[in-house]
């Protein structure tokens, strides 16, 4: 089948949704869904988060130099697109959305208690892009509760049940099954 050729745009999928937490300077805790993020770098961890500077959020992470990468699981679908629909300017989120904020280890911003998975992170690189500025943190700490760990202690996938979001199109999925593994060609 033939391809066409398209306008340059941000075709790459899935993308993980996640729910970063960030606090402004009284120590007060935002949410803000975010599609844009990924991993950058293996050694040390650090992981990039990208965020348009009108958005509430956005100074505040500049500010503080902190924020934390919540992974929900496909039960927080509802309150994950609801944080990406009112600004925290107006809204406390942790209480509209029905979420717990719990103290993180290594950073004044908390974790969500009901996200299977945390990232806890210091801003090491800010970069202006466009639309979109580019956080780069190194991950500092990693919260996993106990109920999606492998026989192995890594993620069960199937387990954590995470959320991706297609960009294009503005849909979010499911992972559906394990078809391969890093080398299998080998």
């Amino acid at each position: 089948m033939a391809k066409l050729e398209k306008k340059p745009t941000t075709a790459l999928y899935p993308l993980p949704a996640v729910l970063v937490t960030c606090v402004d300077e009284a120590g007060k805790p935002n949410i803000i869904t975010i599609a844009w993020a990924g991993v950058v770098c293996s050694q040390p961890p650090m992981v990039s988060i990208a965020i348009r500077p009108h958005r509430y959020s956005h100074p505040l992470i500049a500010a503080s130099g902190e924020f934390v990468v919540n992974i929900p699981g496909e039960e927080l679908l509802r309150q994950t697109d609801g944080c990406g629909m009112v600004s925290g300017r107006d809204v406390d989120k942790f209480e509209k959305f029905g979420l717990t904020p719990e103290p993180g280890s290594k950073t004044k911003v908390p974790l969500i208690k009901e996200c299977p998975v945390c990232l806890e992170c210091k801003v090491t690189e800010r970069l202006s892009l466009g639309t979109h500025d580019l956080f780069i943190g190194e991950v500092l700490a990693v919260h996993i509760e106990e109920g999606v760990l492998d026989e192995k202690g890594g993620i069960d996938f199937a387990k954590a049940r995470p959320i991706t979001f297609t960009g294009t199109g503005a849909q979010y999925w499911n992972l559906k099954e394990k078809i391969g593994h890093y080398g299998f060609t080998r």
